[in-house]
């Protein structure tokens, strides 16, 4: 572990020009380049091709997780305007629950302009369909650089996600430097998100279409699902010199027992959809050998660390860390499994589960470049530079790769 924590993100810098920074994505999402990188060479391609490069019998897992519009905007009686930006549910703590909430709910919050609002109630009047009603917002106590808000409404037949769809903004990543726009609403969500929770895309996605899938099926490729609620801290840097003074953000996952039956019985090679989906399934690896360990009772057990995977060598099968969260899976009576990562994936990592990743260009010195040079053995300028020197556009609308080493 000492090897991983001592990597200095300078490392990971490279020159990322504002112009090679997509504001919009292409009006045909399938129509993106796609950079192939196979067994150390690099071809491109259209992404409406990469069937021709996904291994027979293939698994390809893709995160459903659906962008809520987290964004809120008061105006104080001063005219001072105030934006919340809704993180995490924590009352009730289930992301479903909380959306049901009626009258109130808790949500832990970043919030723009904090110095206008000292303290006391905001409030706005607002409409959802043909009903008015009036939402309250109060601070309660602040944790870190976030804040827990109390947020309270007016009439107990308007739930929590009727007021974010009717009056939230989606939060576009800051990097787009644009305000949100209508078109953001349809483009920022994949074609298969279902489950509500992000604060951010799984960007990897976005390129997919119908007629994408279509030849997926043709071909035989198997496609199934799992959830992870992205979090504002993908899109920070990595500020310390020393990854090892870096805090991963952590985040929500959700993946149902078919899905891990699923896994273990494939016979052809894994390929996650987005990072996410990398940081889900490897983190199965990890609360299954736990489980070897524990009884699960206690929920801190299911959750992984940041720094778990470079504890001590790890020896356990990944198949039979996967029965021990089907055996936990039985104990309980539950049929899915719900719990909370902060991994960090970086060189010196060992994949358990992942081998193959289709993924977007990221930003220089963010923990997810160096995920990516863990995947490809730190190849990972090789593959930048081919995509600097060749037109392909960077970060979350932009063009995408997928990595096959």
């Amino acid at each position: 572990m000492t090897k991983t924590k001592d990597i200095r993100i300078e490392e990971f810098n490279y020159p990322l020009p504002d112009e090679r920074i997509a504001k919009f994505p292409l009006n045909q999402r399938d129509q993106s380049k796609l950079l192939v990188y196979r067994k150390g060479k690099i071809e491109e391609s259209k992404f409406s091709s990469i069937i021709n490069y996904i291994p027979d019998n293939s698994l390809m897992i893709f995160n459903n997780t659906k962008v809520i519009q987290a964004r809120l905007h008061f105006n104080k009686v001063t005219g001072a305007q105030i934006e919340i930006f809704c993180l995490e549910p924590l009352q009730p703590n289930d992301y479903n629950l909380c959306f049901q909430s009626t009258e109130g709910c808790t949500w832990l919050c970043m919030i723009g302009n904090l110095k206008k609002w000292k303290e006391g109630k905001l409030s706005k009047e607002i409409k959802v369909g043909d009903i008015t009603l009036t939402l309250c917002a109060e601070r309660i106590e602040t944790i870190g650089n976030t804040h827990k808000v109390s947020f309270t409404w007016d009439d107990p037949n308007i739930n929590f996600a009727d007021i974010l769809d009717a009056i939230g903004e989606l939060p576009i990543p800051p990097y787009l430097n644009r305000d949100t726009q209508e078109s953001d609403l349809e483009t920022y969500q994949t074609v298969y998100s279902k489950i509500k929770g992000s604060v951010a895309a799984p960007t990897a996605g976005l390129h997919f279409t119908e007629n994408v899938f279509l030849a997926l099926n043709d071909k035989n490729v198997d496609c199934e699902e799992l959830t992870l609620h992205v979090g504002a801290g993908t899109f920070q840097p990595v500020k310390s010199e020393l990854i090892a003074d870096h805090t991963m953000h952590t985040e929500f996952i959700s993946v149902n027992r078919s899905l891990i039956e699923r896994i273990i019985n494939n016979k052809g090679k894994l390929i996650a959809v987005g990072t996410t989906s990398v940081r889900t399934l490897e983190s199965l690896y990890y609360i299954g050998e736990r489980l070897a360990q524990t009884s699960g009772d206690n929920p801190d057990d299911l959750k992984v660390t940041q720094w778990q995977p470079y504890a001590k060598e790890y020896t356990l099968d990944a198949k039979e860390a996967l029965k021990n969260i089907l055996a936990y899976l039985d104990k309980t009576g539950t049929d899915r499994l719900v719990t909370s990562t902060q991994i960090m994936i970086a060189p010196g990592y060992k994949f358990r589960i992942v081998e193959g990743i289709v993924t977007n260009f990221h930003q220089p010195q963010s923990t997810l470049l160096l995920l990516v040079s863990a995947f490809v053995d730190g190849n990972w300028k090789e593959i930048y530079d081919y995509a600097l020197n060749n037109d392909f556009r960077f970060l979350s609308y932009g063009d995408s790769s997928i990595l096959l080493p």
